[in-house]
């Protein structure tokens, strides 16, 4: 989400109580008055494909799982100076 500054004015009184309140909820004045906002007008979700949340472990098709016993060791008989190029 991109943000874009906004500039408002506030009667002193009104400021000072808002910037109590976030000072109380622990966060900036600009963050309560936008939180205040998404309140009253409601959260828009953020625009997405839905899909990515689906198939993040997919491999796109490597059978790790099966052959991962060869595979170490495989890998645990490569002697290290002749794979780092000694």
């Amino acid at each position: 989400m991109k943000m874009v500054r906004t500039q408002i004015s506030l009667d002193r009184e009104l400021r000072n109580r808002a910037r109590r309140r976030a000072a109380e909820l622990g966060v900036s004045l600009a963050e309560y008055i936008r939180r205040l906002l998404s309140r009253d007008l409601g959260s828009q979700p953020a625009a997405g494909d839905p899909t990515a949340v689906f198939n993040l472990g997919d491999s796109g098709g490597s059978d790790v799982a099966a052959d991962k016993d060869s595979m170490l060791g495989e890998a645990a008989s490569v002697d290290p100076r002749r794979a780092a190029g000694a």
